[in-house]
């Protein structure tokens, strides 16, 4: 899934537009991916090839000096293939991807400013591609205003679209159901737009 210009910009629109309903700032964050996991191939690579010489010590005749060159050829090997992306992501292990998508999303909330509204009701939207999450992270200014079911509730439409290769749907159809949510908890008021009606892409 890419984003356009124009999709880019449709976003952009969108965040304007819902920011003219509340006081709170709408901040969306893409991501392609939250790790480049590096650590993952040479991790199979070393288990294959702790597993090579024992079938060979067992079933052929090889001296221990081939059998230990043909272990070193076995990990470059698979290290290579798995060095892959769309292997490497296959073979990490998904509560490893989650928790990674988690912390990008985290860290960007701070990094865009999210966190530091002068009424602390900064939300992030926030989308992994490589990892399949979505999320919204709210601060703590709206604490206790919306629920986590409604915060669940606005996800809803961007997962959806994200399923259906829609990413730019998605964020717009999440934009509208945060801005009907923050006009409810935060309503407009004299603090003006305090941070750029963009997509941040990484």
């Amino acid at each position: 899934m890419r984003l356009s210009d124009q999709d880019l910009d449709r976003i952009a629109a969108a965040i304007g537009e819902a920011e003219t309903k509340t006081s709170g700032e709408i901040v969306c964050a893409l991501s392609r991916r939250a790790s480049d996991y590096a650590y993952v191939p040479p991790l199979w690579a070393a288990f294959f090839a702790l597993a090579t010489p024992w079938p060979l010590a067992e079933f052929t005749a090889l001296s221990a000096i081939h059998i230990y060159a043909i272990q070193i050829g076995v990990f470059m090997a698979t290290a290579l293939i798995i060095w892959w992306p769309p292997i490497r992501l296959a073979l990490t292990p998904r509560l490893v991807k989650k928790r990674r998508a988690e912390r990008a999303a985290i860290e960007q909330f701070f990094m865009r400013g999210v966190a530091g509204t002068r009424g602390r009701t900064g939300v992030l939207i926030f989308v992994s591609f490589a990892e399949h999450y979505a999320r919204i992270i709210a601060d703590e200014g709206l604490n206790g205003k919306i629920s986590d079911a409604e915060w669940a509730a606005a996800l809803e439409p961007l997962l959806k679209c994200l399923r259906q290769g829609r990413c730019a749907e998605g964020f717009v159809a999440a934009i509208e159901e945060c801005a009907r949510l923050l006009a409810r908890a935060a309503p407009p008021g004299a603090e003006g737009d305090e941070l750029p009606d963009k997509v941040y892409v990484s």
